[in-house]
């Protein structure tokens, strides 16, 4: 059952897909109340929009900042999250630096906070942020500092982005680099910090999962997603997507060789599909996953039934209470939203 991000709740199609405006690299939200946020970019503008009505609809657009040289394409994008104390919306920019951004108790968007204690070290741009739904957030990116080979590095800020740690190498590759060009992703639960990044390990790209106890001030040893490798000369530009359940279980999918696996860590690894630019999120117990085939975004739903929502890429998931996922993707620089019901 599909239902229309721009109507009450009711079934419907994939004609009922609500185009929000202008847009690119959306990331999605949720915050105590029950309000979705979007962040996205159009040009250097860093954009924020809020769905009071549980992605049924979307506010008009407020601009967070004019960041000169943003990064919002080819999964280069900006990243939002809710914490006690309100919004942070973190974003790289193409000189290889990352800011952080803090919206106050009065809606207003503080001024930027450079995340990046090194000039010109993310130059690849990617960047990702999760919290603990408290103060806590964690950044992570691909960096090129001492060596100029690519790093995974990472940030703690223990104030909902207003100020942020000592960056910290969270894992160096043996074999000179991880996979230059694939979007490292983070999640957080309680004291628990997971990474997941693409490696590149002897020609071969895999995603591998690093874990931290202690809110990410340490980490222990990465390990290896999913039972075969992919020899590749060359990066895929897809990084897959983590969360963590409700059980504080890390949850991961991920694309190798063009077919979409879903994997926890100690199991098996599950194929789900085909294509690229994957992703996931829970609804309550539920897991959804989304991902581009064929230049459609398709939803996998917990009940095995595949669902293709329109053209477009780069497909980003957030569950509305324990019934429903809100898909936001990108068409033609147009940002497309459908509710869908589970």
């Amino acid at each position: 059952m599909f239902i229309a991000a721009g109507s009450p709740f009711k079934s419907g199609t994939a004609k009922d897909v609500f185009v929000i405006g202008p847009g690119q690299m959306p990331a999605l939200t949720g915050d105590s109340k029950g309000d979705i946020h979007l962040v996205y970019g159009i040009g250097d503008s860093l954009l924020h929009r809020t769905s009071t009505n549980k992605g049924q609809s979307f506010n008009d657009s407020r601009l967070i900042a004019k960041l000169p040289g943003l990064n919002a394409s080819a999964t280069r994008g900006p990243q939002i999250v809710a914490t006690s104390t309100g919004l942070c919306v973190v974003a790289s920019t193409g000189a290889g630096s990352i800011y952080s951004y803090v919206q106050d108790a009065n809606g207003k968007w503080r001024e930027r906070v450079k995340i990046t204690d090194r000039d010109s070290v993310d130059l690849e741009g990617f960047v990702a942020l999760a919290g603990d739904d408290q103060s806590s957030l964690f950044a992570v990116w691909l960096d090129l500092r001492q060596t100029g080979q690519n790093k995974i590095y990472g940030a703690r800020s223990s104030n909902g982005g207003k100020s942020w740690s000592e960056n910290m190498m969270v894992y160096t590759s043996p074999d000179t680099t991880v996979c230059q060009c694939c979007k490292p992703s983070v999640a957080v639960s309680g004291n628990h910090v997971y990474v997941m990044f693409r490696n590149w390990l002897r020609g071969k790209r895999d995603l591998y999962l690093i874990e931290s106890a202690d809110k990410g001030r340490t980490f222990g040893i990465a390990q290896k997603l999913g039972n075969d490798s992919w020899a590749l000369n060359g990066c895929p530009m897809d990084g897959g997507g983590l969360v963590v359940n409700k059980k504080g279980q890390p949850l991961t999918v991920w694309n190798r060789e063009g077919t979409i696996y879903s994997c926890e860590p100690g199991k098996p690894e599950r194929a789900v599909g085909q294509g690229r630019s994957c992703t996931m999120t829970t609804a309550g117990s539920k897991n959804v996953y989304a991902w581009v085939e064929n230049k459609q975004v398709v939803l996998l739903l917990p009940d095995g039934m595949k669902k293709m929502l329109g053209s477009g890429q780069l497909p980003v998931l957030k569950g509305v209470g324990d019934d429903h996922v809100l898909c936001v993707w990108e068409n033609d620089k147009q940002l497309h939203s459908l509710m869908v019901s589970l």
